[in-house]
């Protein structure tokens, strides 16, 4: 009737986890729930912050829209200086569902943005074989300003953080467990890196500079695992092959893209003095993680370094740590002939770094650039979780005050980074009036405000004098308005030549221009110009002019 004694004993034993199986539910916790919340800020507000898109977004919106209607997604698409088709295409799919909506365009960025906090947990586990360093390493990139700004954001850059961190799980986890597998998704996925942004097209330097320490730490590298290389190389040649086909045999211009033109190796950029040149551009590219970060508002909030003060020591200090131990481990190997595998983790992480770091000091515009150098976020979120599980190791080998003193410490500093990350952009940089310029705020109320207008008002957008109305010949500046209200907005007409105006209506001009409203008002003399301030008494900035056809008067 009642239980034994024995029974008990062992219901007791079975409702009781163990220490390791209690850590790794509770990581498992902490890791969604981190992932929830770095979906959950991603995508708060994506129609308000930033303020407006920006032309080059609106563009990748405008190619996804064409793209839907012919049934034709290309594989690179060449307008606005080229851009490759993989991120288009997926804004293609968002929009289908969601039209051509802020959302639509931006959804995929912040789901990139949310996997690449997923990536970086499963890189660090996988390279320090320590939970505790993935979930820093990913806490700190999920409330990075860095990673949240480019997450909100409709550029195809997003997709390096994630393709990398996920390349390179899969080929360290197929290096311990020599499963070939692995090695296949290394490749498959490595591979569609060609296929996003340009800066990307440096990463096989990283696999480049690995092989070398591979072979001096493996034992007979090449000969155990050779067939485990060949299924990478398959895998990334697989998943490459048509963007190699249109770059190298069918349109081999598109490759060199706009890079040429602000590369340091051109004579128009380095006046005759390679070296002094890259040296002034590599280490204006350094500082800007701690001192001197990039000065446009669209990639940062300047004049400050792209990492706050507590996540840019920390990359500091898991920078130095790295170098120090790679040199100690080099001297083991040649002296010693020690084969220990984590040189090959430190020169992973110091490779991706400067290789991720020269699509940056490679060129000489816009200097320090946190665009072109988002590649490097996986290794600088890296070294900083290092940095910050030495903490968490020294506090569990200390008496019980001083790991509570250590921990504490931590979690504040921890708190205080993520809480300066969300205040900067969700309050400072969302009320600021530059950066709601640097997106061009204007373009996308004009659209907004179109949106809002009775079916009945004719409304009449003229972009340029020319009257052009091919969207694929129209100024980018026109694409957030054009994207926004195409399909959408009923008797809306771009002016050209042959246009016929009809009352009552308006008439926005995007550039707005003086004379040529008097003109319109010289036609139509009961016409007025009206000013619109879709912003309210909150925030200057974003305001335009429109002209107003009212409705012809009847006369008895």
């Amino acid at each position: 009737m009642f239980p034994t004694k024995k029974e008990m004993i062992q219901k007791n034993n079975m409702s009781v986890l163990s220490p390791s199986k209690r850590i790794r539910l509770s990581t498992i916790i902490s890791l969604v729930a981190l992932l929830i919340f770095a979906f959950f800020i991603r995508l708060y507000d994506i129609e308000h912050i930033p303020a407006g898109i920006y032309p080059d977004e609106a563009a990748n919106g405008v190619d996804a829209i064409h793209a839907l209607e012919t049934k034709t997604f290309e594989l690179f698409y060449p307008a606005n200086f080229g851009r490759e088709g993989f991120f288009i295409n997926l804004q293609a799919l968002s929009i289908a569902f969601f039209g051509n909506t802020i959302l639509g365009l931006k959804l995929w960025s912040a789901i990139f943005g949310t996997l690449s906090v997923l990536g970086i947990y499963l890189l660090g586990k996988e390279l320090f074989h320590r939970r505790g360093v993935g979930l820093l390493a990913a806490f700190m990139l999920a409330t990075s300003y860095w990673a949240i700004n480019f997450s909100r954001i409709g550029f195809r850059a997003i997709m390096t953080t994630f393709l990398l961190s996920f390349s390179f799980y899969f080929l360290f986890r197929g290096l311990r467990t020599k499963k070939p597998l692995y090695f296949l998704f290394a490749g498959l996925i490595f591979g569609l890196g060609l296929h996003t942004y340009i800066a990307f097209r440096v990463a096989p330097l990283i696999l480049i500079l690995l092989l070398p320490v591979l072979m001096l730490s493996y034992e007979c590298f090449l000969s155990r695992f050779w067939k485990h290389i060949a299924l990478f190389l398959f895998g990334a040649f697989l998943t490459a092959s048509p963007m190699l086909y249109h770059f190298f045999l069918s349109h081999p211009d598109d490759f060199a893209s706009r890079s040429s033109h602000i590369s340091v190796f051109s004579p128009q950029i380095n006046h005759g003095d390679l070296l002094g040149t890259l040296a002034k551009t590599f280490s204006i590219s350094l500082i800007k993680y701690n001192f001197f970060g990039d000065q446009n508002w669209r990639h940062n909030y300047p004049p400050y370094p792209i990492l706050d003060p507590i996540t840019g020591a920390l990359f500091i200090a898991g920078f130095l740590f790295i170098v120090s131990q790679t040199v100690i481990l080099f001297g083991r190997r040649f002296r010693d002939k020690d084969r220990d595998t984590r040189l090959v983790t430190n020169v992973f992480l110091l490779g991706i770094f400067f290789t991720m770091l020269v699509p940056e000091f490679l060129t000489d515009e816009g200097l320090p650039h946190a665009l072109r150098s988002i590649g490097t976020q996986t290794p600088v979120f890296l070294l900083a979780g290092l940095a910050a599980f030495w903490m968490v190791k020294k506090a569990f080998h200390s008496p019980w005050g001083t790991r509570i003193i250590f921990l504490s410490f931590l979690a504040i500093a921890l708190g205080t980074s993520a809480l300066f990350n969300l205040t900067k952009y969700f309050v400072f940089f969302a009320k600021s009036e530059k950066a709601a310029a640097s997106f061009n705020e204007t373009y996308t109320n004009m659209g907004r405000y179109l949106l809002t207008l009775p079916a009945e008002t004719h409304k009449y957008l003229l972009i340029d004098k020319n009257g052009n109305t091919d969207r694929f010949h129209l100024p980018v500046f026109a694409h957030p308005t054009y994207f926004l209200t195409y399909g959408r907005v009923a008797n809306l007409e771009i002016i050209n030549q042959e246009t016929k105006f009809r009352q009552p209506g308006i008439i926005l001009m995007l550039h707005y221009d003086q004379t040529i409203a008097d003109q319109f008002k010289n036609f139509y003399p009961d016409a007025f110009t009206k000013h619109i301030d879709m912003n309210g008494p909150e925030r200057n900035g974003g305001d335009f002019d429109i002209i107003v056809l009212p409705p012809i008067k009847n006369h008895p």
